[in-house]
């Protein structure tokens, strides 16, 4: 499996996927009143995941660094590996 190389995230990308996760962490639910939250790739890009909007998700920085290049189970039904 080769790694997807990682290209800046447009801003409207970025308003259009925290507008899509209502601002609020996709792990741990806390919002953007509650902590500083980023947006990550539900299968890294290290893992072969895509630069793709289907692919991204909200997440607070706490729960993006617990969650490293790992597969979260939680969002693997959306996908097919």
């Amino acid at each position: 499996m080769s790694k997807t190389p990682r290209i800046p995230i447009p801003p409207s990308v970025r308003k259009y996927v925290f507008e899509r996760d209502k601002y609020q962490c996709q792990s741990c639910g806390k919002t953007k009143i509650e902590t500083k939250l980023s947006i990550d790739h539900i299968i890294p890009l290290a893992r072969g995941g895509q630069n793709d909007m289907s692919n991204l998700h909200t997440l607070c920085f706490t729960c993006n660094l617990q969650k490293t290049d790992k597969l979260d189970p939680r969002f693997r039904r959306h996908f097919q590996n």
